[in-house]
C-alpha cells in the first residue's frame, strides 16, 4: 500500500513510520519544516534499510490545501499530527483548538478529493473518551470503553482534553457525509517508551524525564494514568490501516498507574541514584499551592486520587495488540535517556 502518515516527526509517527516502510509500504509523510535535517534524519536513516519508501512533503496544519499533494495515489491516510501539551498555554484557541480541529479537517479534505483512499486512520486520545478523572463514577462498572465520549472539557477547563475531543468528532463528521472510505480511531493513553530521537520536548519523553532531573523531588501529585507502550500505539496505527475492516474507536490503555507507581518502577531500577520524588503531595496542599503549579481547584478536586480504568479489549482483538508491561516501558524509556547522556545522576 502507499499510506500517508500526517506529522511524521512525531513520538509516535516515527515508529508507525518505521513499521509500515519495514512491511513493505510505501510512506508520504508531512514535516514542517523539510530542510530541518535535524528533524527528519531519523527517518531517512530508517527509510534506507527498509523495504519501502519514503517521500517528505511540508504541510501546516492550519493551511486550507496543505495536504492535497502528500495524499495523491494514496490507499490509506494516518493522520496522527496534532499539538500535545498540557502546561504552558496562553491562548488554548490559538494553540491547541485550532490546530487539531483545522488540521483534521484540512487532512480530510484532502481525503476527499484523492479517489484512491479507502481508509483514514485518526490519532486521537482518551481525552475524548473522558474529560476528568471523577467521571468513571458515572460508568457501568466503573470502567471507560469506546462508547464513552468527553462530554466535560472546554476551552477554559482541560484545554487539551477538548482539543482532541472536537478534533475527532471533526473526523467522525466527515466519515458519516461520504460512503468511500472507513474511518478508524485510535485511543491511547498516556504514551510512554523509548523515541527513535534525542528530542525530551514531546510531553510524554519529558515525564519521565522531569522524574529523573529532579523537577518532582518535594512530591508528586497524586495522579492516575492509563498508560500505554508507543510501539504498541504504532503498531495499532499500521494495523486500522492495513486492514479494512478494522473500524470505530479503539481505547490503547495496558494498565492504569499513579504518578508514584511509575516513580516506584524507576526506583526499584535506579535505587537513590536520582531525585525522584518520596511522597505525594496531599491533596490539601495543591488547593492551596495548585495554581502556582497550574492546577485549578477544579482539575484538582476532580482528578486527584481518583484511580480510572479502561476496557483495551477491542484494540486486542480486532487489532491484535498483546500489550507491553507498561513497568518495562518505563524502564526502556528511562535507560535510553540516561544513555543519551539528557540526564545525570544526583
Amino acid at each position: 500500500m502507499k499510506i500517508l502518515v500526517t506529522g511524521g516527526t512525531g513520538f509516535i509517527a516515527s515508529w508507525v513510520i518505521k513499521y509500515l516502510l519495514e512491511d513493505g509500504h510505501d510512506v508520504n509523510t508531512t514535516v514542517r519544516e523539510i530542510n530541518n535535517k535535524s528533524k527528519t534524519e531519523h527517518l531517512t536513516n530508517h527509510a534506507a534499510g527498509a523495504k519501502g519508501v519514503l517521500t517528505f512533503f511540508e504541510a501546516d496544519l492550519l493551511q486550507e490545501g496543505s495536504f492535497e499533494e502528500a495524499v495523491k495515489e494514496c490507499d490509506a491516510v494516518i493522520h496522527t499530527a496534532s499539538p500535545f501539551f498540557i502546561s504552558g498555554i496562553k491562548d488554548a484557541r490559538k494553540q491547541l483548538i485550532e490546530p487539531a480541529v483545522k488540521g483534521t479537517r484540512n487532512v480530510m479534505q484532502a481525503v476527499e478529493k484523492e479517489e484512491k483512499v479507502k481508509k483514514v486512520v485518526v490519532t486521537s486520545s482518551v481525552a475524548a473518551v473522558y474529560g476528568d478523572n471523577s467521571e468513571i463514577i458515572h460508568t457501568a462498572g466503573n470502567i471507560f470503553t469506546e462508547e464513552h465520549w468527553n462530554q466535560t472539557s472546554s476551552e477554559k477547563h482541560q484545554a487539551y482534553n477538548y482539543s482532541k475531543t472536537a478534533a475527532e468528532k471533526e473526523a467522525w463528521r466527515f466519515h458519516e457525509n461520504q460512503k468511500r472510505w472507513e474511518l478508524a480511531v485510535i485511543n491511547p493513553g498516556f504514551v510512554l517508551g523509548p523515541s527513535l530521537t534525542k528530542r525530551t520536548d514531546s510531553t510524554s519523553i519529558n515525564f519521565i524525564y522531569s522524574l529523573l532531573n529532579g523537577r518532582f523531588k518535594q512530591g508528586i501529585p497524586n495522579l492516575y494514568f492509563g498508560i500505554v507502550d508507543v510501539r504498541d500505539v504504532a503498531k495499532a496505527h499500521v494495523q486500522a490501516a492495513t486492514k479494512l475492516d478494522a473500524n470505530g474507536r479503539h481505547i490503547l490503555v495496558a494498565e492504569s498507574m499513579s504518578a508514584m507507581d511509575i516513580t516506584r518502577t524507576l526506583q526499584e531500577q535506579y535505587d537513590d541514584q536520582y531525585a525522584f520524588p518520596k511522597k505525594t503531595l496531599p491533596k490539601a496542599l495543591l488547593y492551596l499551592f495548585g495554581p502556582f503549579m497550574g492546577f485549578s481547584w477544579s482539575y484538582v478536586r476532580k482528578n486527584i486520587g481518583i484511580p480510572i480504568y479502561f476496557d483495551n479489549t477491542k484494540a486486542q482483538k480486532q487489532l491484535g495488540i498483546t500489550f507491553k508491561n507498561p513497568r518495562e516501558t518505563i524502564k526502556e524509556q528511562a535507560a535510553q535517556l540516561i544513555e543519551d547522556g539528557l540526564v545525570q545522576v544526583k
